[in-house]
């Protein structure tokens, strides 16, 4: 017979793979992520219309993006197809470059500060105030025509006022924005005039008085000679400028650039097909040469239903009325509804051929016909900040959905939340934003990035200083001395060499880390299956890293340095996928924080063996400062000589002794040591850069850019501070509920059933406690009533004794300190 193997049963699942799931805006709901072509993902992510500086909003939503992108490609490794769009020509695009143009073409053609210039600014200025400041003020504070110079330095004083200025915000959102403006001409008039009559009537005060006035001009210009403006590359300048800029910031902040990038004016002649497809099928129709989508016939049509995402949005008038833009045209529309497919162009507006005559896209149809040149008839995700939801989004969705006759063109629709800036709401309309070149001189792009993981993708950020020193500080040091503990331990292992003990490897601390580390890879992969839960999965990290600082030093020694190896890997390249450093590097740490011109090179890579050296330096000092002996001193040096000529040489550093100077460097290496080498990675190599770049000859050797020691001390001592404040606080509620407490003995028991502490005809009878025997009618009070009162008036004796011992105490205080 012969020899068969044995039976073997399939394996039975102890638990359950968890499955991803995202927010999905369609739903309002964590739906399950279903791709419709295997792991190929088709993503399309609206872009910036480039007229402007990118600012912090434009980074809490790329870098949002970028961060779901990163972890759905390096984690769940789905093959992603991420597509970009570029708004290259809009109403903004187009009023921002014909402004930009007038006022520098005026700006030229000015060569001196006349009565003539003065009184043009003045005349736009008035306009101005009526046309834009009235919006936002009551009848009674409006002025009337010609009594504006006399009644605005009244307006100036109430505008002082926060609540009288809060009003004009709820009349206008853009009150202050335009009042600043108004403000700030009408000071430059009254400068004028007194440079008219002084005789400095120079280019330069010209050019000073329009310069400052340029918003409030502009209008006049534009009403003026807008029409004039026809050459494409005024517009097409503007916006490729401004592109150019984005993607510097992008990079900067280390988002990934899209696999296809589109722009709106390579696509004109593909959306003019698009919208004969849309008519064609009974959608849309002509007026005056621009062509509307009909909402209602779209509504009523079987498989199609209009605002998807936001159906109780479909009669806002304010929203509708800003997706069309500035300088649409609306009238002959069927319904206050219908958008814009094609606009017609008038004079000042650039425009392309099309069946209805010359004209222009309309806002919403242009990622209609971008995405669906790159994913046909269907994708699988699209993604944009929340404020596009309606109409934007809507209107796409509608409008594809007409075209290709299909019932769902969008299955996975991601929004990302909006971001206020302490507590307020950022909006470049209103010039109330921070741009990202501004916030990136004083925070990191790893910093930002930070922040904003400690945040649900899909929910309101409240930027603030306080998030950035507390919460986001304290998860990049937690790292930091983390990966440098772990460097130290594996560089002191290396040098040491193996040493391997049967009976002492494996023990308990290696099982319940090992088991806190599976454990911890597991909850990880939950949290980012439960729609990118980064909050949680943050967490997740830093509670793993907690308990292997504890394993860490834990007394007795015998460390598993592959175990911790293994995790501290484990945890960088986490931090890698959610871009908090670059570069696919074996060492442990958050890898490469580079500049956009560093290239390739991989600094920790090449200074890492001089950090070994000096740390393993540092450690000999300190334990030789720690024990205190009889040599110390004798055994520094020794130390000091062996790091001149053992350790460096190797390394082509030489140094040469001068009259106490490795021992000051010694002194000063052992007090910088806890700045320095619990320091982040990268800092550290810029602190030791000048060291390491030339040889030292005198102390000036060991310099460290002053900056940098600066900034950490600044952030210490700011650590210090929130953490001195929140126990202040504590210590000061605590004395507030002492306080209240003690105010509620005040009233003497006998008091507490009696008016005015209780109301006039409660009770009609007390005992000689002052405890109610009958009620207000003359009724005696029922047996479990009294038991209740009784039990109420012993609780406030208590009390009242509390508060007269207090009272007795407070007046000793205040004797002896008259006494003194």
């Amino acid at each position: 017979m012969a020899v068969q193997q044995p039976p073997w049963s399939l394996p039975s699942r102890k638990a359950q793979e968890p499955t991803l799931k995202i927010y999905n805006s369609l739903t309002r709901t964590k739906t399950e992520f279903v791709p419709i072509n295997g792991r190929h993902v088709k993503w399309y992510n609206c872009g910036p219309t480039v007229y402007d500086a990118s600012h912090m909003g434009h980074a809490r939503n790329y870098v949002t993006q970028d961060i779901l992108r990163r972890i759905m490609t390096d984690y769940f490794r789905y093959d992603v197809h991420f597509v970009m769009n570029i708004t290259d020509i809009d109403d903004k695009i187009i009023l921002r470059a014909r402004h930009n143009h007038l006022i520098s073409n005026f700006r030229s053609g000015t060569s001196s500060l006349t009565p003539q210039l003065i009184e043009k600014v003045r005349s736009a200025w008035t306009s101005y105030v009526q046309s834009k400041v009235a919006k936002g003020l009551s009848d009674s504070d409006r002025p009337s025509a010609g009594s504006e110079q006399d009644q605005w330095p009244k307006l100036v004083e109430r505008f002082q006022d926060r609540e009288w200025r809060q009003q004009g915000l709820q009349r206008d959102e853009k009150f202050e924005m335009h009042f600043n403006a108004s403000n700030a001409t009408f000071n430059a008039l009254v400068q004028a005039d007194e440079q008219l009559k002084s005789g400095k009537t120079g280019v330069e005060n010209a050019h000073a008085l329009i310069d400052v006035a340029k918003d409030v001009l502009a209008l006049v210009l534009d009403k003026e000679l807008g029409s004039t403006v026809s050459d494409h590359t005024i517009f097409r300048s503007l916006a490729a400028y401004w592109e150019d800029e984005f993607f510097k910031d992008m990079r900067r902040l280390r988002v990934r650039d899209p696999d296809t990038l589109t722009r709106v004016t390579e696509y004109v002649p593909e959306i003019v097909s698009f919208v004969e497809g849309i008519v064609k099928n009974g959608y849309g129709y002509e007026v005056d040469g621009s062509v509307y989508f009909d909402t209602r016939a779209f509504d009523k049509a079987d498989n199609h239903s209009y605002a998807k995402l936001e159906p109780w949005s479909k009669g806002n008038r304010e929203l509708l009325e800003e997706g069309e833009g500035a300088l649409s045209v609306t009238t002959g529309r069927r319904s206050s509804a219908d958008f814009a497919l094609w606009k017609a162009s008038k004079p000042g507006e650039p425009s392309w051929p099309s069946p209805w005559g010359p004209g222009r896209p309309g806002w919403h149809i242009e990622c209609s016909v971008m995405a669906s040149a790159i994913f046909g008839d269907n994708m699988d995700i699209h993604s944009g900040g929340i404020d596009l939801a309606f109409p934007h989004h809507d209107n796409e969705m509608a409008q594809s959905e007409a075209y290709h006759n299909c019932s769902a063109w969008v299955n996975y629709f991601i929004h990302t939340g909006h971001l206020h800036i302490e507590g307020l709401k950022m909006s470049k309309s209103l010039k109330n934003f921070i741009t990202i070149d501004e916030i990136l001189q004083k925070y990191t792009a790893r910093q930002l990035r930070l922040a904003f993981l400690t945040q649900l993708w899909n929910s309101k950020v409240d930027f603030s200083e306080s998030l950035m020193t507390g919460e986001v500080r304290g998860i990049e040091i937690a790292f930091n001395n983390f990966f440098t503990n772990v460097k130290a331990l594996v560089s002191q292992a290396e040098a040491e060499g193996p040493q391997l003990d049967a009976k002492n490897r494996f023990q308990q601390p290696e099982r319940e880390l090992t088991d806190s580390f599976h454990a911890s890879q597991a909850a990880f992969r939950a949290a980012l299956c439960d729609s990118f839960n980064t909050p949680e999965a943050i967490n997740i990290l830093r509670e793993l890293v907690s308990k292997t600082n504890v394993y860490i030093k834990a007394p007795g020694g015998n460390l598993e340095i592959g175990l911790v190896q293994r995790v501290a890997r484990w945890v960088g390249d986490i931090l890698r996928m959610f871009g908090l450093g670059e570069g696919e590097t074996q060492e442990i740490g958050w890898g490469q924080e580079r500049s956009a011109d560093e290239g390739s090179v991989n600094r920790e890579e090449i200074l890492m063996p001089y950090l070994r050296t000096l740390s393993s330096f540092r450690d000999g000092v300190r334990k030789l400062a720690i024990a205190k002996g009889d040599n110390a001193l004798k055994d520094i040096l020794a130390l000091s000589d062996k790091l001149r000529d053992v350790d460096l040489v190797p390394l082509g550093v030489a140094l040469d002794d001068q009259e106490g100077m490795l021992a000051r460097a010694s002194t000063r290496l052992r007090g910088m040591s806890d700045n320095l080498l619990i320091a982040a990675p990268n800092p550290v190599l810029r602190y030791w850069l000048p060291f390491l770049s030339t040889p030292a000859t005198s102390p000036s050797g060991f310099s460290f850019p002053p900056e940098e020691l600066i900034k950490a001390r600044e952030e210490k001592r700011a650590l210090a501070e929130a953490k001195a404040a929140r126990k202040a606080a504590a210590v000061e509620a605590e004395r507030q509920k002492r306080l209240a407490a003690l105010e509620k003995g005040r009233i003497p028991p006998q008091e507490l059933f009696r008016p005015p502490n209780v109301p006039e005809g409660t009770y009609s009878s007390w005992d000689e406690n002052g405890i109610p025997l009958t009620d207000g009618e003359g009724k005696e009070l029922s047996k479990s009533a009294g038991k209740k009162l009784q039990k109420e008036w012993a609780l406030q004796k208590k009390r009242h004794d509390e508060f007269l011992e207090w009272q007795k105490q407070q007046q000793q205080q205040q004797q002896q300190q008259g006494q003194q």
